[in-house]
């Protein structure tokens, strides 16, 4: 069984920096991916990446400002937030995929974190 610990979420203002974490435990072997969810909004996709490496998906509003990273040996995905702005304020979740066969749709995705709070302030 897989498990899936986000941290890292809090308040920071316009333009500001936070990186959130995802500890995994159990055994992945596709993608993990973040997704958010704003408060009265679907929740969308954010980024994705191939648990071996190598293979890298944004979605647009994100891409030049954050950066989706792995450590294998620690089991730990990161996402790096830069330049963020208020419209990116939502909880963040990880999610990992059982099939190597997912894209950007959260009920492709097998596995879920609790979510973790960002809040950006203008």
């Amino acid at each position: 069984q897989v498990q899936l610990v986000e941290s890292g979420g809090g308040l920071v203002q316009a333009g500001g920096s936070l990186r959130l974490s995802c500890a995994a435990s159990g055994r992945i072997s596709s993608y993990v991916g973040w997704f958010r969810q704003g408060p009265g909004k679907e929740r969308e996709f954010v980024a994705r990446i191939l648990w071996s490496g190598g293979v890298i998906y944004y979605t647009d509003s994100v891409k030049g400002r954050f950066t989706i990273s792995i450590d294998n040996a620690k089991k730990t995905v990161y996402l790096q937030m830069n330049s963020l702005k208020p419209e990116d304020t939502a909880v963040y979740y990880c999610a990992a995929a059982k099939s190597i066969f997912v894209g950007s749709r959260p009920h492709e995705y097998d596995y879920w974190g609790q979510g973790t709070q960002v809040t950006v302030s203008s």
